[in-house]
């Protein structure tokens, strides 16, 4: 009989899918990646198809496991762990098993003018205090309540007793369970608006508060548990799914970043920085958010949570996307490295990235990209380095936001994501935070910290703190030049104009 000593990894991102399988010894064998569709209703708008995400899931799975050297059947599969793009939720018919309507994605803006509706009615304390979170359109709570609501005036006829409602690892792990399961775990949870973050359970005052009714909410389970097995007739065998995370956390996990005090950024997307801060909410005025990490059951049978501090900024890898896919300037992202160093400085051009508003610590859902300072001397390439400038500046503001609100400060910056890619984006953020910048081996830190769960979970590994030793660093960049404070000033002045475009 063969002994199962393989784990499958899903990250199931905003902007394509992924699945991985990694060996006994942390190594990856095998691995497949499909791009996802994005859908633009209308301006400030973001959909997905969620029939899409589970096709492409069921393809990169079946692919991973094809491409996997040595060959591997899916019976040595030991257990599956789940990572997905965060606050994207949608509602679907639990009799059919299809979506009522498209998911809508984290970086949608639609719900902004309810959102500002509840701040000014007083709400913005009460929602903090409860959820550690910021009244935000980025958060899923508005998201569901517009979606009930379109259910309501569009197909008035469907009865509540027949909705399910979800983020994405929910959804997935629905269909992955054949409609047995209906879950989530306490990190996605803790990012809805919807759960109390001190006693990690669905809060019934927002509940209220967002017209949510309870019965069509997701149990809520510790990240590292059993979430129940894939139905047979999927893969031909059941495999156990042991741990759910949101994407961030997962890469929190991934690196190792178990303690308070340890930090990592993860330039996908969007880019999101997420600090450590263990047992403790750590609450701040610097508009961070609070939010889980992950949890698990310990030896008493009781939950162990630990807790984050996060700044979300919205736009970073979705505005090289932009560069590529609208402008035209580049064909590949790989491209703006080279031509970012084709110019010496940026030419007096400050781009300020609120493709998707403004996250952390502005928070500003009406908040418009700009580009400043442009001449007739203004080339392609000061185009392209003031993006990757911009992508740089967001994270100096979060960081600055941390070290206020912890007794200790960052020291080292540790990545990941795939625009961590670029060089000379990871020495200029190094230059101007004044410290070192890790890039490890594995970019896929995500989907390792979801293997990692999930081999824990079942017993392939022991140890957290042995697994995490065998994590392997390419390269280090460490500060060459001390960065002109004057000019993440000027930045900073470009990002006020873009939050008071109507008013220029």
């Amino acid at each position: 009989m063969q002994t199962s000593k393989y784990i499958l990894a899903l990250d199931l991102g905003t902007t394509g899918n992924r699945a991985f399988i990694f060996d006994a010894e942390g190594k990856i064998v095998g691995n497949a990646y499909k791009e996802l569709s994005q859908y633009y209703p209308q301006p400030g708008w973001l959909e997905h198809n969620p029939e899409e995400i589970w096709h492409d899931t069921c393809w990169v799975i079946q692919t991973a496991i094809a491409n996997a050297n040595p060959p591997i059947p899916p019976t040595q599969i030991a257990a599956i762990g789940i990572s997905v793009q965060r606050e994207t939720c949608l509602l679907w018919d639990k009799t059919t098993g299809k979506p009522i309507h498209h998911a809508i994605v984290w970086q949608d803006r639609r719900t902004a003018a309810f959102c500002y509706e509840l701040q000014a009615k007083g709400y913005t304390s009460e929602v903090y205090n409860r959820t550690g979170l910021v009244i935000d359109a980025y958060f899923s709570a508005t998201k569901l309540k517009w979606l009930l609501d379109d259910v309501k005036k569009h197909i008035p006829h469907l009865h509540l007793n027949n909705i399910l409602a979800g983020t994405i690892d929910t959804w997935i792990l629905w269909k992955l369970t054949g409609g047995k399961i209906h879950a989530t775990d306490h990190s996605n949870a803790s990012r809805t608006m919807l759960m109390n973050l001190t006693t990690a359970v669905w809060d019934e005052s927002m509940l209220d508060l967002f017209q949510i009714p309870v019965q069509i909410l997701p149990k809520i389970q510790p990240c590292l548990s059993y979430f129940g097995v894939t139905d047979k007739d999927i893969f031909g065998v059941e495999i156990p799914i042991t741990a759910m995370l949101g994407d961030q956390q997962a890469a929190l996990f991934g690196h190792g970043c178990s303690k308070p005090g340890l930090v990592k950024c993860t330039y996908g997307t969007g880019s999101f920085l997420v600090a450590n801060t263990g047992s403790e909410i750590v609450r701040t005025s610097q508009k961070l958010i609070s939010t889980i990490a992950w949890t698990e059951t310990n030896s008493s049978n009781s939950l162990d949570i630990s807790y984050a501090l996060e700044g979300s900024m919205f736009t970073s890898g979705a505005c090289i996307q932009w560069l590529r896919d609208s402008l035209k300037l580049i064909k590949t992202a790989s491209e703006t490295e080279t031509m970012a160093n084709q110019v010496t400085d940026n030419g007096g051009v400050y781009f300020v990235p609120a493709l998707s508003g403004l996250g952390a610590p502005h928070w500003d859902m009406n908040a418009r990209g700009a580009f400043l300072g442009i001449t007739g001397g203004t080339q392609p390439a000061h185009i392209v380095r003031a993006v990757l400038e911009a992508i740089a500046y967001q994270v100096q503001e979060v960081v600055t936001a941390i070290n206020v609100s912890s007794a200790t400060p960052v020291q080292r910056l540790v990545v990941d994501g795939g625009v961590c890619e670029n060089n000379f984006l990871m020495q200029f953020q190094a230059d101007i935070l004044g410290i070192p910048v890790e890039r490890p081996v594995i970019r896929d830190v995500t989907v390792q910290g979801a293997a990692f769960a999930a081999g824990l979970t079942v017993g392939l590994w022991k140890s957290y703190a042995e697994l995490v030793k065998t994590r392997q660093i390419e390269r280090i960049f460490v500060p060459t030049a001390a960065a002109s404070s004057a000019n993440f000033s000027t930045w900073q002045k470009a990002v006020e104009r873009a939050k008071n475009w109507r008013e220029v």
